[in-house]
């Protein structure tokens, strides 16, 4: 990593995870392959940014913890990229198992439990499903009609005040980390 640190994917630790490395990799990982409207590629860590704020709509009261998992939800992608999901489904188990293992690394690295409750994994989830809702029909080229088709379509009261932002790497990395460090300061 950038930090100096070296992270074994195979045995993930604690010890081994840096924000600064997270933001980076999230900042400069493209969501949808890259097949997406702009001048800038639209990154994970972008994306992580807005399922958070969704996050935030759909549990208002939901605490800054549950929040900062909402924001790390997608925080593996980091050293594993981002994969369209037949291709993680492809992939099979070892997969997933890995992706498993880092993110119980940096859940226990920033004080979150290792397992998040299935109330708060459900939002999450729900969050990330109103952000690749606004991502495929504002960016990555669905028609509503064909994102009907393949994408949940979420309640419009979770969907106010959220937008599709493009910034450079170093403009989202920075936002990314100045989000954590909001949330961390209230943790």
């Amino acid at each position: 990593m950038l930090s100096g640190r070296r992270l074994d994917l195979l045995d993930p630790t604690p010890f081994d995870i840096e924000i600064e490395d997270i933001a980076h990799g999230l900042a400069f990982v493209a969501r949808w392959n890259g097949q997406t409207r702009g001048d800038w590629p639209y990154s994970v860590a972008e994306h992580s940014l807005l399922v958070e704020q969704a996050f935030g709509q759909i549990s208002p009261d939901a605490s800054a913890q549950w929040r900062l998992a909402a924001l790390l939800h997608d925080a593996p992608e980091y050293v594993l990229g981002d994969m369209i999901s037949p291709v993680k489904g492809a992939l099979g188990r070892e997969y997933g198992e890995m992706d498993e293992r880092v993110a119980l690394a940096v859940h226990r690295r920033f004080g979150l439990p290792a397992k998040i409750p299935a109330a708060v994994k459900k939002q999450i989830k729900l969050a990330d499903q109103v952000s690749a809702w606004l991502e495929a029909i504002q960016i990555a080229g669905f028609s509503e009609t064909e994102a009907r088709g393949i994408f949940k379509v979420p309640k419009p009261a979770y969907c106010v005040g959220l937008e599709i932002r493009l910034r450079p790497p170093a403009e989202v990395r920075q936002a990314y980390l100045n989000r954590f460090s909001e949330l961390i300061a209230v943790i």
